[in-house]
């Protein structure tokens, strides 16, 4: 029997800092809200990726206060009582402990989906299809439902979700034997070395941050594993039938709820916990060397968002984001794996293979009063 669609939710989790994407991405418009690749910002599109199996009235986007303003500017079609900020980051089980209560204020017997946005996902759908089952699954068995991606290789930048050995075959779970699996454990990001077995085992998937079940089912298990949030659940369920009651009551209680990850708080703790299979071209997008997967390359491999001349010059990621105005091509000469970034007040250089550091500079720049207009 199918979940009526007004009974299923969507709770989209966008309030990250993006900094990995900086100079482009800042405090106030990070990176799921700019346009990275096409005529859309990743917010806009996750948006427009699940509005064939939910409905916009049960779409809603946790965020913060800084960004709260480009979320409604991005999603006019969005009721604006459905843009709701944080008053302050408490981690994901907080973000999803919130997105819970409301949805359990407009329909208690609804089941709902987080999803992070910031993905890039190439078949939509496909995950559309997947999205559809698992919520159907929820809806029909106390479950805690995790979508899980077939690694591409042995990557540290994840963690793993490991899957139940099959009792009947012995054998790996394999994509494409089943939808669905049962999960076994979450595993931390891990070294280059134990990533390697895991790919080996056939056993293990990378953990996305894609959760769907039942208001019933993640309020019981706050209540097996967080009481803290499951009280807090109940108090917000009931504030929420007053927009200006709810965000009173947010201002006092939030930043004293406990700060604490969705895997750690109850995804490791949960026995009920099933893994359906994304096999629908997902990347999480968390550097701009990541971004070049996803851009057309030219005769010697360069990355080009803009106009440039080179010469001798291969594996470069160029993104221009100037004004129009203050665009003017950019000439390379002898250079290799080099990330270079304009925009309209800093142009960014940096090595490839480091651009993890990016963050790091971000970091730096926050201590410094005279850059922090720069964040």
């Amino acid at each position: 029997m199918k979940q009526p669609l007004q009974k299923q939710f969507a709770i989209i989790m966008a309030g990250g800092r993006g900094e990995r994407f900086w100079p482009v991405s800042r405090e106030t418009t990070p990176k799921q809200l700019i346009q990275l690749l096409g005529d859309r910002s990743l917010l806009q599109e996750t948006v427009h990726r699940i509005l064939p199996v939910i409905p916009a009235e049960n779409i809603l986007v946790i965020t913060n206060q800084s960004q709260l303003r480009e979320v409604r500017r991005q999603l006019p079609d969005l009721p604006s009582s459905n843009l709701i900020a944080e008053p302050c980051g408490r981690d994901t089980c907080a973000a999803i402990t919130l997105g819970a209560a409301l949805v359990a204020n407009r329909c208690p017997e609804g089941v709902m989906a987080v999803l992070p946005a910031d993905h890039v996902i190439s078949q939509p759908k496909g995950f559309q299809k997947v999205l559809r089952k698992s919520l159907q699954l929820a809806s029909r068995k106390e479950v805690l439902v995790t979508i899980g991606i077939p690694p591409t290789g042995p990557s540290t930048a994840y963690g793993y979700i490991r899957l139940l050995r099959p009792k009947s075959s012995g054998g790996h779970p394999s994509v494409g034997s089943s939808w669905v699996h049962q999960v076994e454990q979450f595993v931390e990001k891990p070294p280059l070395a134990q990533a390697r077995k895991f790919i080996k085992s056939g056993r293990y998937r990378w953990n996305a941050g894609m959760f769907i079940w039942s208001i019933a089912s993640i309020r019981k298990a706050l209540g097996e594993h967080q009481p803290e949030m499951a009280l807090a659940m109940s108090r917000w369920c009931e504030a929420a039938s007053s927009p200006s009651r709810l965000k009173k009551v947010l201002a006092r209680e939030y930043p004293e709820i406990t700060r604490i990850s969705v895997d750690f708080a109850l995804m490791e703790k949960a026995k009920n916990v099933m893994m359906a299979e994304g096999e629908f071209g997902w990347d999480d997008l968390g550097s701009w060397s990541a971004l070049a997967r996803h851009l057309k390359l030219d005769d010697h491999q360069n990355a080009i968002m803009g106009s440039c001349v080179q010469v001798d010059s291969h594996g470069n990621i160029l993104f221009d984001a100037r004004s129009p105005r203050r665009r003017a091509p950019v000439a390379l000469v002898g250079v290799s794996q080099m990330i270079a970034v304009f925009t309209d007040d800093v142009c960014l250089i940096a090595d490839q293979n480091k651009d993890q550091q990016i963050k790091e500079l971000v970091q730096s720049l926050r201590q410094d009063q005279s850059l922090r207009h720069l964040l």
